[in-house]
Protein backbone atom coordinates (compact mmCIF):
# COMPACT_ATOMS: atom_id res chain seq x y z
CA UNK A 1 0.00 0.00 0.00
CA UNK A 2 1.85 3.17 -0.97
CA UNK A 3 1.82 6.30 1.42
CA UNK A 4 -1.50 8.24 -0.28
CA UNK A 5 -3.60 5.14 0.68
CA UNK A 6 -2.31 4.85 4.28
CA UNK A 7 -2.85 8.24 4.29
CA UNK A 8 -6.43 8.58 3.10
CA UNK A 9 -7.13 4.69 4.99
CA UNK A 10 -6.08 7.07 8.63
CA UNK A 11 -8.17 9.84 7.66
CA UNK A 12 -11.26 7.76 7.07
CA UNK A 13 -10.47 5.54 10.12
CA UNK A 14 -10.29 9.11 12.06
CA UNK A 15 -13.66 10.38 10.75
CA UNK A 16 -15.41 6.64 11.53
CA UNK A 17 -14.14 6.77 14.95
CA UNK A 18 -15.28 10.15 16.06
CA UNK A 19 -18.76 9.27 14.14
CA UNK A 20 -18.85 6.36 16.07
CA UNK A 21 -18.03 8.32 19.57
CA UNK A 22 -20.85 10.76 18.44
CA UNK A 23 -23.05 7.64 18.00
CA UNK A 24 -22.26 6.69 21.31
CA UNK A 25 -22.86 9.38 23.35
CA UNK A 26 -26.01 9.67 21.94
CA UNK A 27 -26.82 5.79 22.69
CA UNK A 28 -25.36 6.07 26.63
CA UNK A 29 -28.20 3.24 27.56
CA UNK A 30 -27.52 1.34 24.78
CA UNK A 31 -28.14 -2.13 25.91
CA UNK A 32 -25.92 -5.15 24.63
CA UNK A 33 -28.20 -7.83 25.76
CA UNK A 34 -31.29 -6.80 23.95
CA UNK A 35 -28.99 -5.97 20.85
CA UNK A 36 -27.55 -9.89 21.10
CA UNK A 37 -31.12 -11.06 21.68
CA UNK A 38 -33.11 -9.02 18.77
CA UNK A 39 -29.95 -10.21 16.35
CA UNK A 40 -30.09 -13.80 16.85
CA UNK A 41 -34.30 -13.90 16.71
CA UNK A 42 -34.06 -12.77 13.19
CA UNK A 43 -35.34 -15.03 10.51
CA UNK A 44 -32.88 -16.78 8.33
CA UNK A 45 -35.50 -17.86 5.61
CA UNK A 46 -35.65 -14.25 4.77
CA UNK A 47 -32.03 -13.05 4.98
CA UNK A 48 -31.17 -15.71 2.46
CA UNK A 49 -33.77 -14.05 0.34
CA UNK A 50 -32.51 -11.22 0.46
CA UNK A 51 -29.09 -12.59 -0.38
CA UNK A 52 -30.21 -14.66 -3.34
CA UNK A 53 -31.85 -10.82 -4.49
CA UNK A 54 -28.14 -9.44 -4.41
CA UNK A 55 -27.01 -12.06 -6.53
CA UNK A 56 -29.13 -11.42 -9.07
CA UNK A 57 -28.76 -8.12 -8.86
CA UNK A 58 -24.82 -9.26 -9.90
CA UNK A 59 -26.09 -11.21 -12.95
CA UNK A 60 -28.11 -8.28 -13.68
CA UNK A 61 -24.75 -5.92 -14.00
CA UNK A 62 -23.53 -9.09 -15.86
CA UNK A 63 -26.11 -8.76 -18.29
CA UNK A 64 -25.93 -4.75 -18.19
CA UNK A 65 -22.04 -5.29 -18.97
CA UNK A 66 -23.34 -7.60 -22.26
CA UNK A 67 -25.20 -5.12 -23.54
CA UNK A 68 -22.54 -2.67 -23.57
CA UNK A 69 -20.01 -4.45 -25.15
CA UNK A 70 -22.41 -5.29 -28.15
CA UNK A 71 -20.41 -3.04 -30.32
CA UNK A 72 -17.27 -4.67 -29.89
CA UNK A 73 -18.44 -8.53 -28.77
CA UNK A 74 -21.78 -9.31 -29.85
CA UNK A 75 -21.09 -12.94 -29.08
CA UNK A 76 -20.01 -11.98 -25.43
CA UNK A 77 -22.15 -14.09 -22.89
CA UNK A 78 -23.94 -12.86 -19.40
CA UNK A 79 -22.97 -16.38 -18.18
CA UNK A 80 -19.14 -15.44 -19.08
CA UNK A 81 -18.93 -11.97 -17.58
CA UNK A 82 -20.73 -13.09 -14.17
CA UNK A 83 -17.31 -14.27 -12.87
CA UNK A 84 -15.56 -11.52 -12.75
CA UNK A 85 -18.34 -9.60 -11.89
CA UNK A 86 -18.31 -11.32 -8.43
CA UNK A 87 -14.55 -11.36 -8.40
CA UNK A 88 -14.51 -7.53 -8.96
CA UNK A 89 -17.12 -6.92 -5.95
CA UNK A 90 -14.83 -9.10 -4.06
CA UNK A 91 -12.37 -7.05 -4.52
CA UNK A 92 -13.85 -4.00 -4.03
CA UNK A 93 -15.08 -5.36 -0.35
CA UNK A 94 -11.76 -6.36 1.16
CA UNK A 95 -9.43 -3.69 -0.79
CA UNK A 96 -11.50 -1.04 -0.83
CA UNK A 97 -11.10 1.96 -3.66
CA UNK A 98 -7.88 0.00 -4.37
CA UNK A 99 -9.88 -3.00 -5.95
CA UNK A 100 -12.26 -1.17 -8.00
CA UNK A 101 -10.69 -1.26 -11.46
CA UNK A 102 -10.30 -5.37 -11.12
CA UNK A 103 -13.84 -5.93 -12.35
CA UNK A 104 -13.37 -4.17 -15.70
CA UNK A 105 -9.99 -5.77 -15.96
CA UNK A 106 -10.82 -9.01 -15.42
CA UNK A 107 -13.54 -8.37 -18.68
CA UNK A 108 -11.15 -7.15 -20.53
CA UNK A 109 -8.99 -9.73 -20.48
CA UNK A 110 -11.85 -12.30 -20.96
CA UNK A 111 -12.71 -10.36 -23.93
CA UNK A 112 -9.42 -8.89 -25.65
CA UNK A 113 -10.17 -5.77 -25.14
CA UNK A 114 -7.65 -2.84 -24.41
CA UNK A 115 -8.90 -2.36 -20.29
CA UNK A 116 -8.82 1.41 -20.66
CA UNK A 117 -11.88 0.89 -22.84
CA UNK A 118 -13.41 -1.49 -20.16
CA UNK A 119 -12.55 1.04 -17.34
CA UNK A 120 -14.36 3.45 -19.72
CA UNK A 121 -17.90 1.38 -19.62
CA UNK A 122 -17.37 1.55 -15.98
CA UNK A 123 -17.49 4.76 -15.98
CA UNK A 124 -20.56 4.95 -17.89
CA UNK A 125 -21.99 2.77 -16.33
CA UNK A 126 -22.18 4.78 -12.92
CA UNK A 127 -24.26 7.13 -14.94
CA UNK A 128 -27.05 4.56 -15.31
CA UNK A 129 -26.48 4.19 -11.37
CA UNK A 130 -27.20 6.95 -10.15
CA UNK A 131 -30.02 7.96 -12.74
CA UNK A 132 -31.85 4.43 -12.45
CA UNK A 133 -32.19 5.15 -8.66
CA UNK A 134 -32.97 9.01 -9.17
CA UNK A 135 -36.25 7.26 -11.05
CA UNK A 136 -37.27 5.32 -8.54
CA UNK A 137 -36.62 8.20 -5.59
CA UNK A 138 -38.79 10.36 -7.75
CA UNK A 139 -41.31 7.74 -8.15
CA UNK A 140 -40.91 6.93 -4.35
CA UNK A 141 -40.99 10.92 -3.41
CA UNK A 142 -44.61 12.02 -5.44
CA UNK A 143 -46.20 8.84 -4.89
CA UNK A 144 -49.19 10.01 -2.40
CA UNK A 145 -48.67 6.76 -0.41
CA UNK A 146 -45.13 6.30 -0.26
CA UNK A 147 -42.66 8.93 1.24
CA UNK A 148 -45.39 11.55 3.15
CA UNK A 149 -45.76 8.80 5.60
CA UNK A 150 -42.65 8.29 7.09
CA UNK A 151 -42.71 8.50 10.65
CA UNK A 152 -40.96 11.69 10.32
CA UNK A 153 -43.03 14.00 8.06
CA UNK A 154 -40.30 17.08 8.31
CA UNK A 155 -38.10 14.68 6.71
CA UNK A 156 -39.85 14.58 3.40
CA UNK A 157 -39.38 18.37 2.07
CA UNK A 158 -35.58 17.39 2.60
CA UNK A 159 -36.27 13.86 0.49
CA UNK A 160 -37.83 16.53 -2.15
CA UNK A 161 -34.72 18.54 -2.01
CA UNK A 162 -32.78 15.42 -2.43
CA UNK A 163 -34.61 14.29 -5.31
CA UNK A 164 -34.56 17.53 -7.03
CA UNK A 165 -30.76 17.55 -6.59
CA UNK A 166 -30.42 13.85 -7.81
CA UNK A 167 -32.46 15.23 -11.03
CA UNK A 168 -30.07 17.83 -11.50
CA UNK A 169 -27.01 16.00 -11.47
CA UNK A 170 -28.43 13.64 -13.39
CA UNK A 171 -29.85 16.00 -16.22
CA UNK A 172 -26.51 17.98 -16.28
CA UNK A 173 -24.25 14.29 -16.76
CA UNK A 174 -26.89 13.65 -19.68
CA UNK A 175 -26.28 17.14 -21.21
CA UNK A 176 -22.19 16.57 -20.55
CA UNK A 177 -22.70 12.95 -21.77
CA UNK A 178 -24.85 14.05 -25.36
CA UNK A 179 -21.89 16.83 -25.63
CA UNK A 180 -19.19 14.37 -25.30
CA UNK A 181 -20.64 11.71 -27.90
CA UNK A 182 -20.84 14.42 -30.30
CA UNK A 183 -17.54 16.54 -30.17
CA UNK A 184 -15.55 14.57 -27.37
CA UNK A 185 -12.44 14.90 -29.24
CA UNK A 186 -13.29 18.42 -29.63
CA UNK A 187 -13.42 19.22 -26.17
CA UNK A 188 -10.82 17.20 -25.42
CA UNK A 189 -8.49 18.86 -27.21
CA UNK A 190 -10.23 22.66 -25.99
CA UNK A 191 -9.17 21.21 -22.20
CA UNK A 192 -5.59 20.44 -23.07
CA UNK A 193 -4.87 23.86 -24.00
CA UNK A 194 -6.77 25.54 -21.66
CA UNK A 195 -4.98 27.65 -19.23
CA UNK A 196 -6.09 27.60 -15.81
CA UNK A 197 -5.71 30.99 -14.32
CA UNK A 198 -3.46 31.52 -11.20
CA UNK A 199 -2.95 27.46 -11.02
CA UNK A 200 -1.06 27.61 -14.96
CA UNK A 201 0.73 31.01 -13.53
CA UNK A 202 1.96 29.69 -10.04
CA UNK A 203 2.28 25.68 -11.08
CA UNK A 204 2.41 25.48 -14.58
CA UNK A 205 3.34 21.76 -14.40
CA UNK A 206 0.89 20.54 -12.70
CA UNK A 207 -1.84 22.49 -14.59
CA UNK A 208 -0.49 21.07 -17.64
CA UNK A 209 -1.18 17.60 -15.83
CA UNK A 210 -4.39 18.30 -14.64
CA UNK A 211 -5.23 19.45 -18.19
CA UNK A 212 -3.75 16.45 -19.69
CA UNK A 213 -5.57 14.03 -17.05
CA UNK A 214 -8.66 15.93 -17.73
CA UNK A 215 -8.90 15.24 -21.07
CA UNK A 216 -7.59 11.83 -21.35
CA UNK A 217 -10.87 11.11 -18.67
CA UNK A 218 -13.23 12.87 -21.46
CA UNK A 219 -11.67 11.05 -24.21
CA UNK A 220 -12.09 7.66 -22.50
CA UNK A 221 -15.84 8.94 -20.99
CA UNK A 222 -16.34 9.20 -24.54
CA UNK A 223 -14.91 5.92 -25.70
CA UNK A 224 -17.52 4.19 -23.27
CA UNK A 225 -20.60 5.99 -24.67
CA UNK A 226 -19.50 4.51 -27.97
CA UNK A 227 -20.51 1.11 -26.43
CA UNK A 228 -24.22 2.10 -26.26
CA UNK A 229 -25.63 0.47 -29.33
CA UNK A 230 -28.40 2.71 -30.58
CA UNK A 231 -32.20 3.63 -29.04
CA UNK A 232 -32.91 -0.02 -28.44
CA UNK A 233 -29.49 -0.97 -26.50
CA UNK A 234 -30.15 2.37 -24.66
CA UNK A 235 -33.70 1.38 -23.82
CA UNK A 236 -32.23 -2.20 -22.32
CA UNK A 237 -29.51 -0.70 -20.44
CA UNK A 238 -32.16 1.71 -18.39
CA UNK A 239 -34.31 -0.96 -17.86
CA UNK A 240 -32.07 -3.40 -16.61
CA UNK A 241 -30.73 -0.49 -14.43
CA UNK A 242 -33.96 0.52 -12.75
CA UNK A 243 -35.04 -3.31 -12.59
CA UNK A 244 -31.74 -4.24 -10.81
CA UNK A 245 -31.93 -1.01 -8.20
CA UNK A 246 -35.53 -2.19 -7.71
CA UNK A 247 -34.56 -5.92 -7.17
CA UNK A 248 -31.48 -4.45 -4.48
CA UNK A 249 -33.98 -2.64 -2.42
CA UNK A 250 -36.38 -5.62 -2.53
CA UNK A 251 -33.23 -7.30 -0.43
CA UNK A 252 -33.30 -4.75 1.62
CA UNK A 253 -36.95 -5.29 2.60
CA UNK A 254 -36.44 -8.94 3.31
CA UNK A 255 -33.56 -7.94 5.47
CA UNK A 256 -35.53 -5.91 7.18
CA UNK A 257 -38.70 -8.14 7.83
CA UNK A 258 -36.27 -11.09 8.76
CA UNK A 259 -36.97 -8.95 12.43
CA UNK A 260 -40.50 -9.69 12.23
CA UNK A 261 -41.09 -6.58 14.27
CA UNK A 262 -43.41 -3.29 13.33
CA UNK A 263 -40.35 -0.73 13.61
CA UNK A 264 -38.63 -2.24 10.41
CA UNK A 265 -41.96 -2.86 8.32
CA UNK A 266 -40.79 -0.84 6.29
CA UNK A 267 -42.31 -0.37 2.32
CA UNK A 268 -39.95 -0.90 -0.05
CA UNK A 269 -40.66 3.10 -1.30
CA UNK A 270 -39.15 4.19 1.87
CA UNK A 271 -36.29 2.13 1.72
CA UNK A 272 -34.71 3.60 -0.88
CA UNK A 273 -33.92 6.85 1.87
CA UNK A 274 -31.98 3.69 3.83
CA UNK A 275 -30.23 3.19 0.45
CA UNK A 276 -29.31 6.39 -0.38
CA UNK A 277 -28.12 7.15 3.16
CA UNK A 278 -25.90 4.06 3.18
CA UNK A 279 -24.39 5.31 -0.96
CA UNK A 280 -23.85 8.17 1.13
CA UNK A 281 -22.15 6.46 3.94
CA UNK A 282 -19.80 4.01 1.88
CA UNK A 283 -17.49 6.98 0.56
CA UNK A 284 -16.02 6.92 4.19
CA UNK A 285 -15.34 2.80 3.84
CA UNK A 286 -12.22 0.75 5.61
CA UNK A 287 -11.10 -2.07 3.32
CA UNK A 288 -13.52 -5.56 4.90
CA UNK A 289 -14.81 -3.96 7.85
CA UNK A 290 -16.80 -1.06 5.89
CA UNK A 291 -17.83 1.51 8.48
CA UNK A 292 -19.60 4.40 6.98
CA UNK A 293 -21.88 2.59 5.63
CA UNK A 294 -23.21 0.77 9.06
CA UNK A 295 -23.40 4.19 10.89
CA UNK A 296 -25.24 5.59 8.24
CA UNK A 297 -27.59 2.81 8.07
CA UNK A 298 -28.11 2.80 11.79
CA UNK A 299 -28.34 6.66 11.89
CA UNK A 300 -30.91 6.51 9.93
CA UNK A 301 -33.04 3.63 10.80
CA UNK A 302 -32.79 5.66 14.34
CA UNK A 303 -33.53 9.08 13.53
CA UNK A 304 -36.33 8.62 10.62
CA UNK A 305 -37.60 5.44 11.34
CA UNK A 306 -37.69 5.83 14.95
CA UNK A 307 -36.07 2.13 15.12
CA UNK A 308 -34.82 1.48 18.71
CA UNK A 309 -31.32 1.96 18.83
CA UNK A 310 -30.64 -1.71 19.42
CA UNK A 311 -32.46 -3.09 16.70
CA UNK A 312 -30.89 -0.22 14.38
CA UNK A 313 -27.60 -1.43 14.98
CA UNK A 314 -28.66 -4.88 14.82
CA UNK A 315 -30.15 -4.51 11.15
CA UNK A 316 -27.80 -1.82 9.99
CA UNK A 317 -25.03 -4.24 10.52
CA UNK A 318 -27.03 -7.42 9.02
CA UNK A 319 -27.75 -5.29 6.05
CA UNK A 320 -24.12 -4.76 5.16
CA UNK A 321 -23.64 -8.32 5.40
CA UNK A 322 -26.43 -9.20 2.91
CA UNK A 323 -25.97 -6.21 0.38
CA UNK A 324 -21.80 -5.63 0.51
CA UNK A 325 -20.31 -8.69 2.04
CA UNK A 326 -22.11 -11.43 0.91
CA UNK A 327 -20.66 -11.79 -2.29
CA UNK A 328 -17.12 -12.44 -0.80
CA UNK A 329 -17.22 -16.01 0.11
CA UNK A 330 -18.31 -16.41 -3.87
CA UNK A 331 -15.48 -14.21 -5.44
CA UNK A 332 -12.90 -16.25 -3.32
CA UNK A 333 -13.74 -19.28 -4.54
CA UNK A 334 -13.98 -18.12 -7.98
CA UNK A 335 -10.46 -16.11 -8.10
CA UNK A 336 -9.39 -19.67 -5.86
CA UNK A 337 -10.71 -21.66 -8.90
CA UNK A 338 -8.75 -19.43 -11.44
CA UNK A 339 -5.68 -18.65 -9.59
CA UNK A 340 -6.25 -14.95 -9.08
CA UNK A 341 -4.62 -13.02 -6.45
CA UNK A 342 -7.06 -10.06 -5.81
CA UNK A 343 -4.35 -7.68 -4.15
CA UNK A 344 -1.99 -8.72 -8.02
CA UNK A 345 -5.22 -8.11 -9.54
CA UNK A 346 -5.61 -4.60 -8.05
CA UNK A 347 -1.73 -3.57 -8.91
CA UNK A 348 -1.91 -5.01 -12.27
CA UNK A 349 -5.61 -3.48 -13.09
CA UNK A 350 -4.31 -0.11 -12.03
CA UNK A 351 -0.81 -0.10 -13.83
CA UNK A 352 -2.13 -1.60 -17.09
CA UNK A 353 -4.82 1.02 -17.10
CA UNK A 354 -2.03 4.20 -16.98
CA UNK A 355 -0.14 2.39 -19.39
CA UNK A 356 -2.59 2.80 -21.79
CA UNK A 357 -3.63 6.09 -20.92
CA UNK A 358 -0.13 7.17 -21.63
Amino acid sequence: MDKKRILVSVVVLFILAFLFYLQYRHWRTFDWGTFWSQTHRVNKLHVLHGIALIYLGYGMRAWRWKIFLKPVRPKARTIDLVSPTLVGFTGLALLGRAGEFIRPYLIARRTDLPVSSQVAVWGVERIFDIGAFTVLMLLAIFLPSALPSIPHPEYYLRFQEIGFVLTAIVAATTAAAVVIRRNGERVAAWIEHLRMGWIARRFPDLSANLEHKLAQKVREFGMGLNTIDGPLSLLWLTLVSVGMWYVIALAYQEVTRSYGVDALAIPVSQLLILMFSSMLGSMLQLPAVGGGSQIATISTLSSVFDVPAELAASCGILLWLVTFAAVVPSGLVLAHRERLSLRKLSVESHQKEETEEA
